[in-house]
């Protein structure tokens, strides 16, 4: 799922900052600040308090450690040196992640995306583009035919590494794209997305990269897979061309190293691959979903009453398709949410509050259902 790029106008994505301790919090009252609530949006109900975690740069894709204690995330900063998107992490509770850089966890070589805690949170997998080429690999240019696209770089492969940046494992090997790595709850699979194939499609493999397994396998991109909290069930985002004009748009485009992300829908499907089915028929761009901790319902974001691309907000939905509900009311960006393991907060990507630049900074929120 290129998520490690932004829709339409937003950039990509990354942070600003981190590791200043403070004292250790004891509760909600004490984590958020009295700002907090200022943030919040009316008629975004769930949320209790709202604190912003970076101030600054593109900061997107932020996963909870398995103990929900810390953060691994993409950013892009200037300030840092960075060319482009690398991967950091944090203590989300005592990091001040606004005044200090974060702990680099990837290389700091070319372009990186998608990071995952492992189960014991001493290590992290992510994609990277190092190994073939230290630069930075270029953006496309814009398209005379006005398409809005996303790059699938080849070079880009799944490495381990742990706290300290040291790489120990890489978990893929094949020619082409592999990226958009996620961990079970189970901790015990990995899903990813490849395009071995020829096209994008999504696969299992164990957390050592061994019995890789394909999970979809129709024309269209797949990408941007989570696991339920029981590891039972895959929730995605994916382009399904059924037209020869999509059909043949959607090859030219793979074949010059490109996907349009602007017609993407939710799809559901049993951990094996079986019991695929389409859960959202909303039309434009739905994706980044990530299921709701009673693993009833699916929270995502998506732009489909946008009339130019955008605003995109949060909506929740449950897992039949029924009752969806609209989470934010922000006017720009709200994308990439992700529920804590113990499902008390929510963290996500904004442009809110920023200042009326393009940075897109990180927000958490406790949760109230």
């Amino acid at each position: 799922m290129n998520r490690y790029l932004s829709f339409v106008f937003i950039l990509v994505f990354f942070l600003g900052a981190c590791s200043q301790k403070h004292s250790k919090k004891e509760n909600a009252a004490s984590i958020f600040d009295t700002n907090a609530d200022t943030l919040i949006l009316e008629g975004e109900r769930h949320f209790k308090h709202l604190k912003q975690l970076t101030y600054g740069g593109d900061n997107a894709e932020a996963y909870w450690s398995f103990d929900d204690s810390r953060l691994v995330f993409q950013a892009t900063n200037p300030k840092w040196g960075d060319q482009c998107d690398q991967i950091y992490y944090f203590n989300w509770q005592d990091d001040d992640i606004i005044n200090n850089k974060p702990l680099l966890v990837s290389t700091g070589l070319g372009r990186t995306t998608c990071s995952y805690f492992l189960p014991g949170d001493s290590l992290i997998v992510y994609a990277s583009t190092h190994a073939g080429d230290s630069n930075c690999p270029p953006k496309p240019e814009p398209r005379t035919d006005g398409k809005y696209v996303w790059p699938i770089y080849s070079d880009f492969d799944i490495y381990v590494a742990d706290l300290k940046g040291n790489i120990i494992h890489q978990l893929t090997d094949e020619p082409g794209y592999d990226a958009e790595a996620t961990v079970s709850p189970k901790g015990d699979k990995i899903v990813f997305t490849s395009i071995r194939t020829g096209d994008l499609e999504l696969y299992t493999m164990n957390l050592d990269g061994s019995n890789v397994t394909q999970i979809t396998d129709e024309l269209g991109y797949d990408g941007g897979a989570f696991f339920s909290p029981d590891g039972s069930k895959l929730i995605f985002r994916a382009s399904r061309p059924n037209t020869q004009e999509t059909i043949q748009e959607y090859k030219q485009l793979l074949e010059e190293g490109l996907v349009k992300p602007t017609e993407m829908e939710l799809f559901i499907c049993n951990a094996d691959g079986s019991g695929l089915r389409q859960l959202t028929d909303l039309g434009q761009a739905n994706w980044c979903p990530f299921f709701h901790p009673s693993g009833e319902k699916v929270i995502f974001a998506s732009n489909h009453t946008s009339q130019r691309g955008f605003p995109f907000n949060l909506y929740m939905i449950n897992i039949d398709g029924t009752g969806m509900e609209q989470i934010t009311t922000d006017g720009i960006f709200d994308a990439f949410p992700v529920f804590s393991n113990n499902g008390k907060y929510l963290v996500f990507s904004s442009n809110r509050n920023n200042g009326g630049t393009r940075d897109t900074n990180l927000f958490i929120a406790e949760w109230v259902d």
